[in-house]
C-alpha cells in the first residue's frame, strides 16, 4: 500500500494516548532531562504554523533523549487568564471560564493531530481553581517574609518581629520601604496591633503601597511596562496614562543583585542576558542631600508638615566627582513633593506640565531624548558641597520610581543636562580643565584635573570620587551607594478573570486568609466592568466578603503570576497538599532545556527567576536558577499574497483585476488575499470569486493563462489574510511532513518566511522513504541480508550527523541530510532490515508516525522505548581508492584497488585486471610507477 498518512497518523496518535507512552515517572533510575515550552494563552483563533515551531523543536530534542536513554519530562498546559477571554465577556456577557473552555478544546486537538510527546497527565491550566490555590500560597509566602540582608535572602516575618521584640529596628538590615520608623524594643511593645502591622507591611515581599502606575481606562486595568508601546497598550492599541493608585508589589529589588549574578551561571542566548542587566540596570555612585532653601515658605501651616523632619531631596549620581558643576536639580514630575515646593507664582505652570507628562509612558519618556521641557518649581536647593544655590525643577525625563525621583543637573558633562540648561539658560560650569567646546556640547570626559570645584581642585577622577565620598559621609549629607533601575514590580490588576488576592481588609490593613481556606474561589458576578462607582469587577459580587463582614482584596493577580512557577506544577501536577512534592522537586530539580519567545524577557523571565529564588531561599526548592538553558525560537512571518485591481482615472475600483507580472501596464492597487486558494503564487480563480463576492463576476487579465499573485513577506496576521492554519496542511500531506518542513524552513533561531510552496518536496521525502521498505506493488518486503559497506557507510554517516545537529539544535540541517541518506539508499536499492531499522529510530524524533508504523511492520513495539543506534566511525573510513591508471602518462581508466596494498601486491592486481591487459595489447611493462593513494602509471 502506497503511504496512507491519514490512516498511519491517527493509529499513532491513538496509541500514544490510550497507552500513555510518553507519561514520565519520577522514580526512575534513569537520567532525569525536563524539557519546557512556554505554555500558550489558548485564543479564539487557534494556532497557526508560527506557533508550534518551537514545539516541534522541542519535541525532536524530548524523543531523541528517550531514545539516548534519558527520562523525560515533556509537559504541555495553558497560561488561561488574561484579558482577551474578558474583552469577549464584556462584549457578550459569556463567563471568560466558557471562552477559555472552548479555546482550550481547540488548541489540544492541533496539538494532539501535530504528534507531541507531552506528557497530558500533568496539564496545568493557569484558571483552574487547583492550580490557582498554589499561585495563592505562594503569594501567602511572599506576604508573610522579608528580605534579611545580612543573610542575603528572604527569611519568615516572625524573624523579623522576634528581632523587633529584641533589639528593636537599630540593627535590622532590610529590603524594606524608605519611610520605616525608628524604635527600640520598648517602643514596638507598646504598639497597637495596628500599629505593628503597618510597620511590618514596610518590610514584606509584596505589600500595599501608593505606586506611579500605567493605567489604560479603555481595559480598566493597569499595564506593565512591558505590556505599553509609544504610550498605547500592547493589547488593542487604547491610550495609556500614568496615575498613582494604591497597588500590590512585588519586592523584587530586594533580589536585584543575586537576578544580575545568576545571568552569569546559564546558558541563555546572550541578547535576552543583556536586556535582563539593562533592565536591573546597576549603577555605582552616590547618595547626596541637597538641602531645600525654605526661605521663600511659611513654615507654620501643616501643609509644609513634611518639610520640617526631611529638608533635603537626595539624588542618586553615577558621577559624584561633578557635583561642584551642579546648575539645577529636576524632580520627577509625580515626586510626592512637587505640590508643596512648588510657589504660587508657578503653580499653573507646573500643573499644566504634570497634566502633559501624564499622557506619557515611562518607556516613551526614557527613550525621548531629543524632546527638551520642564518646568521651574520657584523653589531653590543648596549644593552640599558649594553652599550655591541652585534652581529646582521638574521634567519628564525624570521617574519617580527610579532611584528617588531626582536628579541633578550638570550641563558641561552630560549632554542631556546640556540641551536642558541651553534650553532654559541655565549656567554651564566646566569642571575639568580637559573638557572642551562645552558652549558647543557636554564633555563627558574624566581626564584631567578638576577645576572650578571646591576642595578638590587639582585632583584626579579616582581620587576625587574617593575623597567626595568619605567627606560626604563625615558630613552627614551622602553616602558612596548601588543604585538599580528596577523597580518593585505591580502585582495587581483591576480586572475579573484573574487569580483572586487571598486578603482581606480590617482596619484598613490587609490580612491573609487561613492556609486551609484556599483555594479563594473567584465570585460569580453580574457583569465584567467595573461598579459604577470606579470599583474593580469584583466589586460586583454581592455578599462577597470574608467571615460576612470583611472586605476582600478587589483587584486580581496580574497575568505573569501563574506563569511564574508554573515548571514546579508539572513535577507533582495532582498534588492536592502542596504545589509538588519534595521528592519530586528533589528528582526533576528544574528546567534542562526550555524553549520560547525572546518578547518573554524582562517579564515572565525575571519575574520566574526571582520566585524561583525566592521558593529557595524558604527551602522549598534546590536550585537557584529555574532554567538551565533557554533558546529563543525565531519568528516564522506570513507571505503575503496580492491581487491587483484595476482603478479608473478617478482612482475608484473597477471590476477588472490584472496578473501581477502586467499591473505595469494599467493603473492598479493591491489588496490582499487568502494564501489558501492560492497555490505556487497561482490564484485559484473560483474560489476567489466565491470568497469575494465583489468579484463574484470580475475579470481577470491572465498571464499565459494564469492569475500570478503578487508576494510580500509580513506579519503573520489575519487582517492580512495571511494565516496558514496547520489544519489545511496535517490534511493535505501529514503531520510528519507539516513537523519536518518546520524544521526545513531554517535555523530555529532565525525569523523566516513561511512558503507552503516547498512543503511538497517533503512530502515526496517521505513518500520515497516509505518506498523503500515495500516493493513495486507497495508489498512491505525486507531482507535479511548482511549490509554492504556503501548501505553502512549512508547509514553511519546520518546516525552522526543527526545526532551532532540535534545535541547543537541544528534541525534544518538534519532534513536535508536525511533526504541525501534516503536518496543514497534508494540508489543502492537497500532493503536490509539491518540499515533500515536503525534508520528508522534516527528519523523518528523527526517523523514519529511514519517511523512508529514502519517499527511496528519490522516487528518491533514501543519506538519511544528504542536505543538510538551508535554510530560506528570505521564505517565511514575509506579503504579503497578509485587509482587513475595511465600507460605511458595517458589516463586510461580508474581501478578500486584496496588501500592496504603495497607496490608489489597493488602492480599485480592491476596486471591481473581485465581492462589493463586489453589496454597494453600483449606489450610487456618496462616499468610501473606506483604512489600509494595517488597514481598507477604503467610505462612501455
Amino acid at each position: 500500500m502506497d503511504y496512507q498518512f491519514r490512516e498511519i497518523e491517527q493509529k499513532w496518535q491513538k496509541y500514544w494516548a490510550d497507552n500513555q507512552s510518553f507519561k514520565a515517572e519520577a522514580n526512575s533510575d534513569k537520567p532525569k532531562y525536563y524539557v519546557l515550552d512556554m505554555f500558550p494563552y489558548p485564543s479564539g483563533a487557534g494556532l497557526h504554523v508560527g506557533h508550534p515551531l518551537g514545539y516541534i523543536a522541542s519535541d525532536i530534542f524530548s524523543r531523541y533523549k528517550r531514545l539516548k536513554g534519558f527520562n523525560v519530562l515533556h509537559p504541555m498546559g495553558y497560561d488561561s487568564f488574561g484579558l482577551p477571554a474578558e474583552q469577549y465577556a464584556i462584549q457578550t456577557g459569556q463567563h471568560p471560564a466558557v471562552t477559555t473552555e472552548t479555546n482550550i478544546n481547540t488548541y489540544r486537538r492541533q496539538l494532539d493531530q501535530i504528534g507531541f510527546s507531552f506528557d497530558w497527565s500533568r496539564e496545568v491550566r493557569t484558571s483552574d481553581p487547583a492550580y490557582y490555590k498554589w499561585t495563592q500560597w505562594i503569594f501567602m509566602q511572599l506576604f508573610n517574609s522579608w528580605y534579611n540582608l545580612e543573610t542575603d535572602k528572604a527569611e519568615p516575618i516572625s524573624t523579623l518581629i522576634h528581632k523587633f521584640n529584641e533589639a528593636g529596628s537599630a540593627d535590622v538590615k532590610a529590603a524594606c520601604d524608605e519611610d520605616t520608623k525608628t524604635f527600640l524594643p520598648t517602643d514596638w511593645a507598646t504598639f497597637t496591633e495596628e500599629e505593628k502591622q503597618e510597620e511590618l507591611l514596610k518590610y514584606r515581599l509584596t505589600y500595599l503601597k501608593e505606586s506611579t502606575v500605567n493605567w489604560c481606562p479603555a481595559l480598566g486595568t493597569v499595564l506593565a511596562n512591558d505590556e505599553v508601546k509609544d504610550g498605547f497598550s500592547e493589547r488593542g492599541g487604547f491610550p495609556v496614562e500614568q496615575k498613582k493608585m494604591m497597588q500590590w508589589s512585588m519586592r523584587i529589588t530586594a533580589y536585584a543583585e543575586r537576578l544580575l549574578q545568576g545571568l552569569d551561571t546559564i546558558d541563555w542566548p546572550e541578547p535576552m542576558k543583556e536586556m535582563q542587566r539593562n533592565w536591573i540596570g546597576k549603577s555605582v555612585g552616590a547618595s547626596v542631600k541637597f538641602a531645600i532653601d525654605n526661605s521663600q515658605f511659611a513654615i507654620d501651616g501643616t501643609e509644609n508638615s513634611k518639610l520640617r523632619t526631611e529638608n533635603y531631596i537626595e539624588v542618586f549620581t553615577t558621577r559624584v566627582d561633578t557635583i561642584f558643576g551642579v546648575s539645577y536639580l529636576v524632580l520627577a514630575p509625580e515626586h510626592e513633593w512637587v505640590a508643596e515646593l512648588t510657589t504660587p507664582a508657578q503653580k499653573e505652570e507646573v500643573e499644566a506640565y504634570i497634566a502633559q507628562t501624564k499622557k506619557k509612558s515611562e518607556l516613551d519618556r526614557m527613550a525621548d531624548a531629543k524632546t527638551v521641557s520642564g518646568a521651574f518649581t520657584g523653589t531653590y536647593v543648596i549644593n552640599p558641597v558649594s553652599g550655591e544655590r541652585v534652581q529646582l525643577w521638574i521634567a519628564d525625563y525624570v521617574l519617580a520610581g527610579y532611584g528617588t525621583g531626582a536628579v541633578m543637573g550638570v550641563p558641561s558633562g552630560d549632554q542631556r543636562d546640556w540641551l536642558f540648561a541651553t534650553h532654559f539658560g541655565l549656567p554651564i560650569i566646566q569642571i575639568l580643565d580637559s573638557q572642551k567646546d562645552i558652549d558647543q556640547q557636554a564633555d563627558p570626559t574624566k581626564e584631567g584635573r578638576y577645576i572650578n570645584s571646591g576642595f578638590i581642585n587639582g585632583m584626579e577622577y579616582k581620587e576625587a570620587v574617593a575623597f567626595l565620598n568619605q567627606w560626604l559621609e563625615e558630613q552627614g549629607v551622602g553616602k558612596a551607594k548601588i543604585n538599580y533601575r528596577q523597580r518593585d514590580a505591580i502585582f495587581g490588576r483591576q480586572r475579573y478573570w484573574g487569580e483572586p488576592i487571598p486578603v482581606y481588609f480590617k482596619d484598613g490593613l490587609p490580612y491573609l486568609l487561613k492556609e486551609e481556606e484556599l483555594p479563594l474561589l473567584l465570585p460569580e458576578i453580574d457583569k465584567y466592568l467595573p461598579t459604577e462607582t470606579g470599583e474593580p469587577p469584583l466589586g460586583r459580587a454581592e455578599g462577597w466578603k470574608y467571615e460576612g463582614k470583611y472586605e476582600y482584596e478587589l483587584s486580581t493577580m496580574p497575568g505573569w503570576a501563574g506563569s511564574s512557577w508554573y515548571w514546579y506544577r508539572y513535577m507533582d501536577a495532582q498534588n492536592d497538599k502542596a504545589f509538588a512534592s519534595k521528592d519530586a522537586v528533589d528528582y526533576w530539580k528544574d528546567v534542562d532545556l526550555y524553549i520560547g519567545g525572546s518578547e518573554h524577557a524582562t517579564g515572565h523571565l525575571l519575574y520566574s527567576r526571582f520566585w524561583n529564588k525566592f521558593l529557595k531561599d524558604l527551602g522549598f526548592v534546590q536550585e537557584e536558577e529555574p532554567f538551565k538553558k533557554l533558546i529563543n525560537q525565531g519568528m516564522i512571518q506570513g507571505r503575503s499574497n496580492f491581487v491587483y485591481r484595476v482603478v479608473d482615472e478617478e482612482g475608484r475600483g473597477t471590476n477588472t483585476l490584472v496578473s501581477a507580472g502586467l499591473r505595469k501596464d494599467y493603473r492598479t492597487i493591491a489588496l490582499h488575499v487568502d494564501v489558501n486558494i492560492v497555490e505556487n503564487d497561482v490564484l485559484n480563480i473560483e474560489k476567489f470569486k466565491a470568497w469575494r463576492d465583489e468579484f463574484a463576476n470580475a475579470e481577470f487579465v491572465l498571464e499565459n493563462g494564469k492569475y500570478v499573485c503578487g508576494v510580500e513577506v509580513e506579519k503573520m496576521s489575519k487582517s492580512k489574510f495571511n494565516v496558514v492554519n496547520p489544519d489545511v496542511l496535517i490534511a493535505q500531506y501529514g503531520a510528519d511532513t507539516l513537523r519536518m518542513y518546520e524544521m526545513f524552513l531554517g535555523p530555529l533561531e532565525q525569523s523566516k518566511p513561511w512558503n507552503t510552496n516547498g512543503i511538497e518536496g517533503v512530502f515526496k521525502f517521505l513518500r520515497k522513504f516509505w518506498r523503500l521498505f515495500h516493493n513495486e506493488a507497495w508489498e512491505f518486503t525486507v531482507s535479511d541480508a548482511e549490509p554492504t559497506k556503501a548501505e553502512l557507510k549512508s547509514l553511519h554517516k546520518i546516525i552522526k550527523k543527526v545526532q551532532d545537529d540535534i545535541e547543537r539544535f541544528s534541525f534544518n540541517t538534519s532534513v536535508s541530510s536525511f533526504m541525501i541518506a534516503v536518496n543514497e539508499l534508494t540508489d543502492l536499492k537497500c532493503n536490509k532490515r539491518a540499515i533500515l531499522q536503525d534508520l528508522v529510530v534516527v528519523l523518528a524524533p523527526y517523523a514519529p508516525h511514519i517511523c512508529e508504523e514502519l517499527w511496528s511492520l519490522l516487528g518491533n513495539k514501543d519506538l519511544s522505548t528504542a536505543q538510538y543506534p551508535v554510530f560506528n566511525p570505521n564505517y565511514l573510513v575509506e579503504d579503497e581508492f578509485a587509482y587513475p591508471i595511465s600507460i605511458n602518462g595517458k589516463m586510461k581508466m580508474n581501478l578500486n584497488l584496496s588501500l592496504t596494498l603495497e607496490a608489489k601486491d597493488a602492480e599485480q592486481a592491476v596486471l591481473a585486471n581485465e581492462q589493463v591487459q586489453g589496454f597494453l595489447n600483449g606489450a610487456t611493462p618496462k616499468k610501473i610507477i606506483f604512489v600509494k593513494g595517488k597514481i598507477v602509471n604503467i610505462v612501455v
